[in-house]
């Protein structure tokens, strides 16, 4: 087997329930529901699996049949799911309350026990983690196992990708030490709360992680597209444009798409457009995955977006 690609962090079962009319407060609103495998880094690794990525997923799954249904989605998709956690706990939800326009109204997280990923669980599992070019890991898990993580992948030049999730733990790992972080991935919203209150702007904000050893930051955009910072260079792309029916799981797709290509030898500018391509894809389809797509089909479609 090739070197896996490692997810670490959340696997849920999303229930979106989607408006058939503009969303009103303080009454009752008539939705259709979905049902569908979820969770950040249960996404990036589906996704990354159908695109033909060797991966791993290390997560928690709760022992009832939401826990059952979930790693069966999963294993079924390629995944591997020999270093995740069974537990007696109830399987985590996002439950995600989707407008009209396809645009998020709010949404519900009952996290399952991703406290149980510690530093120990992940020392015990040191062999399989050293195999990884790339450890992603989402900011739900605990700030022990986090401390852990960035010194293990310093010390084994593995690229750490962090993707802070939300703005509540994006403000949990704020205050970590990111000094030799391959790249963190934050939306306009996640970004001043992974800085301090002295960093005011966005410029300020970049400056400060930067400053502080991340050696990548790609800044989330939504329509307006994205920026990459690095020391001395930033890139930017715009979107592509996209009918949206549900943005559910979007920026996991983007992260998909980035690793992907990033995996298979591309540079950051081609990364990102193939990143922006996967994203526009799942904002097209119902649920957080792209299952439409493979390797050939995606990449066809870059050249389609980006046929500048």
């Amino acid at each position: 087997m090739s070197k896996p690609v490692i997810c670490i962090g959340a696997a849920l079962v999303d229930e979106l329930f989607h408006a058939n009319s503009e969303m009103l407060m303080h009454t009752t609103n008539e939705v259709t529901v979905t049902r569908a495998a979820g969770g950040v880094s249960r996404n990036i690794a589906h996704q990354l699996s159908l695109l033909g990525v060797p991966v791993q997923l290390i997560s928690v799954f709760g022992n009832d049949a939401d826990g059952d249904w979930l790693k069966k989605v999963s294993a079924d998709a390629g995944i591997l799911l020999n270093a995740s956690i069974t537990a007696p706990v109830a399987t985590g939800k996002y439950t995600a309350i989707i407008c009209e326009d396809g645009s998020m109204f709010t949404a519900l997280l009952t996290n399952a026990a991703l406290h149980l990923i510690t530093a120990d669980y992940l020392r015990e599992h040191e062999a399989l983690l050293k195999t990884a070019p790339y450890i992603m890991v989402d900011a739900n898990i605990s700030l022990e196992a986090f401390t852990w993580l960035i010194k293990f992948t310093n010390k084994h030049d593995i690229r750490l990708i962090i993707e802070p999730v939300s703005v509540p733990p994006a403000k949990k790992i704020a205050a970590l030490d990111f000094d030799g972080v391959y790249l963190i991935t934050p939306n306009e919203d996640e970004l001043p709360a992974l800085c301090s209150e002295e960093a005011r702007t966005t410029e300020d904000q970049i400056k400060e992680l930067l400053g502080r050893g991340v050696q990548n930051i790609w800044l989330h955009r939504g329509a307006n597209g994205s920026a990459l910072y690095k020391q001395f260079e930033t890139l930017q792309l715009h979107a592509p444009q996209a009918e949206v029916i549900d943005c559910t799981g979007a920026g996991d797709g983007s992260v998909s798409g980035f690793i992907f290509s990033k995996y298979n030898g591309k540079d950051n500018l081609n990364s990102l457009r193939t990143a922006h391509t996967l994203s526009a894809e799942i904002l097209q389809v119902h649920g957080g995955i792209a299952t439409h797509l493979n390797q050939d089909k995606l990449l066809q479609l870059v050249s389609k977006y980006y046929n500048e």
